[in-house]
């Protein structure tokens, strides 16, 4: 089941929204291949620190973070990963490392990666590292509010 926080905004917003389970995976591409979504439609959520300030990038799974690009659409003079010890207890209800990328609902800003809007839809861990919640883009657009801009780094 999504996380408390997450199922109550989308039900309260009257969103659209699928929930699919597989079988336990923690990577992306095991995300992707045990739930039969495409990588590019798959969101992850990754927290960085933007001049020490916590935030989240959310981006195709199949890509990584450019941070110099990220810093310079946050306005940031640095921008970096966070470790799992620092964002640990910001997202309760949450397994580590599977927290959905509504930052709205834990007091972070959320820079996405403009290569999302490019698909109707979008997936992406709902709390779990067995749950995934899929639903419109331009709803998730609607309820976070990102600041959209290119940060993706391909391998």
């Amino acid at each position: 089941m999504p996380a408390r926080k997450l199922r109550e905004l989308l039900d309260g917003e009257g969103v659209k929204y699928v929930c699919i389970t597989h079988s336990p995976a923690f990577t992306a591409p095991e995300i992707a291949a045990s739930a039969h979504i495409p990588g590019k439609q798959l969101a992850k959520t990754v927290v960085v620190k933007l001049d020490g300030r916590m935030a989240l990038a959310v981006l195709p799974a199949h890509v990584g973070v450019d941070f110099k690009a990220l810093a310079a659409l946050a306005g940031a003079r640095k921008a970096e990963l966070a470790t799992e010890e620092e964002f640990a207890d910001l997202f309760p209800e949450c397994e580590v490392g599977a927290m959905p990328p509504f930052g709205n609902l834990f007091g972070m800003a959320v820079f996405a990666e403009e290569a999302l809007a490019e698909d109707e839809e979008i997936a992406f861990n709902a709390g779990s590292h067995k749950e995934l919640i899929k639903l419109s883009y331009a709803d998730f657009a609607r309820l976070v509010g990102p600041t959209v801009g290119p940060f993706a780094r391909h391998a």
